[in-house]
Parts: C-alpha cells; structure tokens; sequence
C-alpha cells in the first residue's frame, strides 16, 4: 500500500479519516485531532447536513467474460474480446463542508491491466498484457487479445487466466483543515474464462504424388487425406483452394469422399493446369473438406496446404543437316529435332514457316511420340526465287504435341537456318587452279591429237 499527503489551505478545524475497508484512525497530528469516519458519520446522523462534498466508502468488484461467442475451431486465428466489469459499491456516504474531497473513489480500480494465458487449453496468446486505465464503479472496459488455436487442438472446455492488476483508494485521512493521507492498495486478482473447442474433421496430407504434372502441361496429383480430427463426416467433399498467383490450376478440383469418420483415409486424384511460365519446383496448394456435422450443418474444415511438385517443360532443340539452296531451285532441306525436356510429347509433329525469298507446299513433318532425349528427322521441301540475295535466312519453326491427357500444346519457337548460295559454274565448281590445270589438259590432249593427225596424213 502507498501513502500519498495532500494539503489544503482552508480555515476550519474539523478532522476525519475517509472511505476505506479496514484501518485504525490515526494519533494526533501536531495537535491536530485525527477523526474516524465512522465517529464523522455518527455526528452527522445527529446534525443537519451542510454537505458540499461526498465521501464513499468501498472498493472495486471485477469480473471478466467474453464478448460475443467462446467457441472456437481448431486452427482458428483471430482477436477475442474479454470484457472487463466493475460493479463494485460504496458502503456510506458522508457529506460536511469542513470534509476535504479526496478526489479518488474507493471502488475505482485505477491503472488497469489485464493479461490473458493459456494455461492448459491448446492455443497460443499472441498478445501482451493490455493498459485498460481508470476503470469506475457500474462501467465496464474490453481488452482484445490475439489468439491462435492449435491446428490439431483436442475438442473440450478450457478456462483461460485471466489476471487483472489494479489499485484503489483503501484510505483517505485528514489531518487538520488542510492535510490529507491516501492509502492505496494493489490488488493482483485472477479470474478464469471458458472456452469451448469445438469437434471438427482435420485434414493430414499423408502423401502427395504427380502424375504427368509438367511446366506448360495438364496433369494429375493424388493425395492421401487423413481425418485426424474428433469429428465423424457425412457427405464429405474434398475441394483445392487456388493460392493468389499461384500456376497451378484446378481443372477437377473437388473429389466426393460420402463418410468420413475419425481416422479414416481418402485416396483423392485431382486435374490441374501448370502455367507454361512455372518453374520446375514444388508449389503450395491448399485442401479443404466440406461435410455435414452431427448436428446436421454443412462445413468448411480448416485448410491446410500441401506441396505439390511440378516437372520440367517438354522443350525441344533443332539441328540443321543439309540447308544449302542456289536462287532458283528447288530441294529438300532435311532438320533434327530433340526432345530435351522432362516429359514425353505424344503425336508431335514438327512445322516450318517459309520467310520471302522461301516458298513451300510441304511444311509439316510427322514426328511421333518423343520420350526424353529421342531424336527424328524431319524433311521439307522449299523453293527459293532466283533473285534471291546471297546469305543466311531464318525460318521460323515449332512442335506441335499432346500431353499425357491429350491437350494439345505448341512448343516454344524454334530457329532453323537456311543458306542461299550462289549457283554453281565451271569457275567455282573448279576454282582457278582447277580451271587452270583443265585448260593445260585439254591443250595437252589438242596437241595429242593434231600430232596423230599429222602422222596419219604422212602415211597416207
């Protein structure tokens, strides 16, 4: 307890002792007569009242419970609002001029503090202790608390802590007409409040396992779904929950279970959608189950997330073999293609777009199913105008294919160069040497034969 003296300059000599619960009337002061209150109010029973001041004496009375609803589900994250109630009373009420006020009331609690545990029950306070201040007889004060259930929490009641820290005006004594004594006092009270945790079905992911899941593809995953909660389902539907910007996408995203009852287990195969921009990593998807409860209502279990991996892109590389044409003609270009990516590629076909100075009526090439690292051999015939310049072209090229579940997808594109050289003549068939050693040759086999003529016409 605290003492606290106030003095006050007024001219009188009554003397008292105020509100409190407890306490001897003190000795004389300096001559001054100290009074009890109680002696102050039997003298007043026998006075009319001058009264210009009041005095009461008592002290706080608090109580704790929840606002709103104190149920809860396992899993839950959310504020819980405790409500704080004072209905403490005075005890008698004095009223004489020569009385200073105290100021403070005998059942205000002041410097308010409340701090919400655990204890026992499967949560955790996220909050720290909550200032509430000066709480006054008949008012009430709310102190909001951050709490998250446990995802596996038992069903149950449970009675959370709940500490209140505050003081009071345990006494007030005047000493003379101008001095006064406080006592305080601190008191450090618990209370408990109850909470009910309700019977829920749980999720637990025992295993999940892609099947043809690949960046760009559709594919499927199957899960084995655990209930691990103390509640037993009826009609129960397992759905997936598309995170924000996630590049998974449910095709089929929910799988009838019927009954589903305490530790019961669901294989459950769901159709999805990669993103061609997803990478090859594990992605976070999230399972809920809607069933019917014992009391006949239709819920939402508690989400959980599960990771499920993604395979590598189907890709594809292009190896020229003979790409050599002269301006003006007509041939058969002949290209590889690979399949370098982490999945087979079902019915593919390769195709060419012919640039200008290129024409051709034959740009499509049957590839067939590629695992990966299979290689084929794809063959196009194309035609070149005879002013074309000379130089390196491009012709733009991609795979067509099906995935695992017969969608069709396009590959990315692929480059497939094309040389235009100059067309062939004697000067470079031969080079110059060459030219050279062929004019030597034939004048050599002129010089030959004109040397048999002569001698033949000798003979003659």
């Amino acid at each position: 307890m605290s003492k606290i003296t106030r003095k006050k300059a007024e001219p009188g000599s009554s003397v008292g002792r105020y509100p409190g619960q407890g306490g001897r009337p003190r000795g004389c002061l300096r001559g001054c007569v100290c009074v009890s209150l109680a002696v102050v109010a039997v003298m007043l029973l026998a006075a009319p009242s001058l009264a210009d001041s009041s005095y009461m004496s008592g002290s706080p009375a608090l109580s704790a419970h929840i606002a709103g609803t104190n149920e809860f589900s396992p899993g839950d994250d959310l504020n819980v609002p405790i409500a704080i109630e004072n209905s403490g009373t005075n005890q008698f009420k004095i009223d004489k001029p020569s009385i200073i006020d105290p100021g403070d009331l005998s059942n205000t609690a002041k410097d308010l503090s409340v701090t919400l545990e655990a204890a026992d029950a499967p949560l955790v306070v996220k909050s720290d202790v909550q200032l509430e201040g000066d709480l006054a007889a008949s008012s009430s004060t709310t102190a909001t608390f951050h709490i998250t259930v446990n995802a596996d929490a038992p069903a149950g009641t449970y009675n959370l802590p709940v500490t209140l820290n505050y003081t009071y005006l345990y006494a007030a004594n005047q000493y003379g007409t101008d001095t006064l004594t406080y006592t305080y006092k601190t008191v450090n009270q618990t209370v408990t409040v109850p909470i009910v945790i309700k019977s829920v079905v749980q999720l637990t992911a025992l295993s999940v396992d892609p099947e043809d899941l690949n960046v760009g593809n559709e594919g499927y995953v199957t899960m084995s779904l655990e209930n691990t909660g103390y509640e037993d389902g009826q009609d129960a539907v397992v759905m997936l929950q598309q995170p924000a910007n996630s590049p998974l996408t449910p095709t089929e995203g929910s799988f009838y279970i019927g009954d589903y009852p305490v530790g019961a287990v669901a294989n459950c195969t769901f159709r999805l959608m990669v993103s061609s921009d997803a990478l090859q990593k594990t992605y976070p998807l999230g399972v809920l189950v809607n069933y019917k409860d014992s009391d006949g209502v239709y819920v939402n279990s508690q989400a959980i997330t599960v990771g499920v991996p993604v395979g590598g892109k189907i890709q594809f590389n292009v190896t020229p073999i003979q790409t050599a044409i002269t301006p003006g003609a007509t041939t058969v270009i002949t290209v590889t293609f690979q399949n370098t990516g982490a999945a087979t590629a079902y019915n593919a076909q390769a195709r060419i777009s012919a640039v200008d100075p290129f024409s051709s009526n034959d740009d499509t090439a049957f590839l067939g199913t590629m695992a990966p690292g299979d290689i084929r051999q794809a063959s196009y015939e194309v035609s070149v105008e005879s002013d074309a310049t000379v130089k390196e072209y491009g012709f733009d090229s991609e795979v067509l294919y099906r995935d695992a579940l017969d969608n069709q997808i396009t590959s990315d594109p692929l480059k497939v160069n094309v040389q235009v050289v100059p067309s062939k003549t004697v000067v470079t068939a031969l080079g110059i040497p060459g030219l050279i050693a062929l004019i030597v040759v034939i004048g050599v086999l002129a010089s030959l034969g004109y040397f048999i003529y002569l001698r033949r016409a000798r003979n003659q």
